[in-house]
C-alpha cells in the first residue's frame, strides 16, 4: 500500500484526465470513471459487496455507486439516455469530491 497522499495525487491526475474525456464522450469515459471511484471507495475501506451492513452516510455512497455502475455496464450493451449518463456521472462526480474532501484516509 502507498502513502494516502500519493493515491490521492494519481487519483486527482487520474480524475482530471477522464472529466475531461467525458467532456467529448461522456459515454466512452463512464467505465473508466467507475473503475477509478471503485478504485477509491476500496482503497478508503467501502464495502462494496455487503453495502447494507453500513448505516451512516456511506450507504447512500455505495448506493449511488453500484446505480452508477449499472448504469455503466448497461451502456456496454444498450444506448441509453444521455440523462442516464449524466445522472451516473453526477453520482461519481459527488461520491469522488466526498472522497477526496471528507473522507481521510485509513
Amino acid at each position: 500500500m502507498s502513502e494516502p497522499g500519493l493515491d490521492l495525487h494519481a487519483w486527482e491526475s487520474q480524475w482530471a484526465q477522464l472529466q475531461a474525456d467525458a467532456a467529448d464522450a461522456p459515454e466512452e469515459s463512464l467505465p473508466e470513471l467507475v473503475r477509478l471511484i471503485e478504485q477509491m471507495l476500496t482503497d478508503r475501506g467501502f464495502d462494496l459487496e455487503n453495502p447494507v451492513v453500513v448505516e451512516d452516510e456511506s450507504r447512500d455512497i455505495v448506493s449511488d455507486f453500484l446505480a452508477a455502475r449499472d448504469i455503466s455496464r448497461a451502456a456496454e450493451s444498450t444506448k441509453l439516455e444521455q440523462e442516464d449518463i449524466q445522472t451516473a456521472l453526477d453520482d461519481l462526480a459527488e461520491i469522488h469530491d466526498y472522497l477526496v474532501e471528507q473522507r481521510s484516509a485509513p
